[in-house]
């Protein structure tokens, strides 16, 4: 190891790419961090310690390999750097926008927890892959050899993408279901632009179509073709399809006019993005413009919520959570973002009712953080006489998500699920109790993170690949 390039951290300070100021951003839907220059990516990197026990790799889902890449990025090898960083991860491009990288593999980082700030993991790893298509160095897939087997994935999300970019350099055929007209799931339709630009997720579908994988869109299983028929055209099937249904709230005059889920809410602006007709957004249904907007929820959906609503115009912007800053599950990167950009949080407080037929106004109990419950998570408690309404045009309801109920939706029998309506599924092989089908993603483990996902996706990759080997030796024999 080239020693002048590295250990830099104690006298080169923490430095993020540029930040978009606020009053430009909130004007478009841009990304709002700026890319890195050769020199600077390489002084960043070079900040790495390169300890013997690297947490950040430990507390990455996918265990990437990232002391090495940021010793060559340091060293200017980026194409090196780059192969290392696929080698482990599908689409570092993704994991390096939006991975809440304060809670992963930088809140891990020893110097971090050392006091001279984290190395910038997520920016170098953009920066690499970003480097990697500008200079053409990621390629379409291209297998040794062919092979005869043929995988099903329904989903084009990211564990299902992970999946599919896995086999097919084994050479397997793979087709991906997807209801959706566009490939990405939450990737395309799901993420809002300015942290996640849309052509940066083309780029790699483009590249899996380019390489042989084959998407079968706007085809809703269930209706448009069965899952028996899916499964009996091909050697294995991977349940991918994502958490799509919205956990609701139970409250007088929730199902005023006005109210919306998050994820339509979402949906519609990324289509206009695409230049999509969207009617309910043209009609103000799923359009902030000009109104008073309260988002319900502390996730990083509600985060996406209150910042989308910003950039399209809206008189003023709420988020509302039952427990405080310091407690709540969104990115605390993402709460800086949106706070400059100009959302008012409103903490420890809860809906207990809407008013008007049309959303005027939603009724707020106020919390307070009692006795810590089973986790050792404190519970919010309602402070008795300090209810009030705040105004509101636009109610978004960014309360996570539930599967859908797969076995009845698809009329399958013997696919079994947990009580949480996840499809049950081995978590290192994801196997499912029906044989050749296989589950991975939010659709197996809840709702999570991108990273997992495509771990997720990965991983199933490899128990598909081994168990087409077995059968291709017993037909053999």
């Amino acid at each position: 190891m080239a020693k002048q390039s590295m250990l830099k951290f104690v006298n080169v300070g923490r430095d993020m790419p540029e930040k978009r100021p606020p009053d430009l951003r909130r004007e478009d839907f841009h990304e709002i961090y700026g890319e890195y220059a050769r020199d600077k990516a390489a002084e960043q990197a070079g900040r790495c310690s390169q300890c013997g026990v690297p947490y950040c790799q430990t507390h990455c889902p996918l265990h990437n390999n990232i002391p090495d890449w940021l010793r060559l990025t340091a060293e200017g090898r980026l194409q090196e750097a780059y192969e290392v960083s696929q080698a482990t991860n599908t689409f570092p491009e993704i994991c390096g926008r939006i991975c809440p990288q304060d809670r992963l593999c930088e809140g891990n980082c020893v110097i971090e927890q050392s006091g001279h700030g984290t190395v910038t993991i997520g920016s170098i790893e953009k920066y690499i892959t970003d480097t990697a298509f500008e200079e053409g160095w990621v390629k379409p897939i291209a297998p040794h050899a062919e092979r005869d087997e043929r995988v099903a994935i329904i989903g084009a999300g990211p564990g299902g993408l992970a999946c599919a970019d896995m086999l097919r350099r084994e050479g397997v055929q793979v087709t991906v279901y997807d209801r959706y007209d566009r490939a990405g799931g939450l990737l395309t339709y799901g993420i809002p632009g300015f942290k996640l630009e849309k052509d940066i997720v083309m780029k790699r579908i483009d590249q899996l179509e380019a390489g042989g994988v084959v998407f079968k869109l706007n085809t809703d299983v269930g209706v448009d073709v069965t899952f028996e028929e899916i499964r009996a055209g091909h050697d294995a099937v991977l349940i991918a399809t994502g958490v799509y249904k919205t956990r609701d709230l139970q409250a007088p005059g929730v199902g005023a006019k006005g109210i919306v889920n998050a994820i339509d809410f979402l949906t519609a602006s990324n289509r206009k993005s695409f230049g999509d007709a969207v009617e309910e957004f043209d009609n103000g249904d799923l359009n902030a413009e000009g109104k008073r907007v309260v988002v319900i929820g502390g996730g990083d959906t509600a985060m996406d919520c209150v910042r989308t609503s910003i950039r399209q115009g809206a008189k003023s912007v709420k988020c509302l959570y039952r427990r405080d800053r310091d407690n709540m599950p969104g990115s605390q990167r993402e709460v800086k973002n949106a706070e400059e950009e100009g959302v008012e949080f409103v903490w420890l407080s809860a809906p207990k009712g809407f008013t008007g037929d049309s959303v005027e106004g939603v009724m707020v109990s106020k919390m307070r953080l009692g006795q810590p419950d089973a986790t050792g998570r404190q519970m919010p408690e309602v402070i008795s006489g300090a209810d009030y309404v705040e105004e509101a045009d636009l109610v978004i309801k960014a309360l996570g998500f539930e599967p859908e109920d797969l076995p009845k939706l698809w009329g399958v029998d013997g696919l079994e699920v947990t009580r949480w309506g996840t499809v049950m599924a081995d978590f290192q092989t994801h196997e499912t109790s029906l044989p050749g089908v296989y589950a991975c993603g939010d659709i197996q483990r809840g709702a999570s993170l991108v990273v997992w996902a495509i771990r997720d996706g990965r991983e199933a990759a490899q128990a598909i690949l081994a168990q087409l080997g077995r059968t291709t030796a017993m037909a053999a024999e």
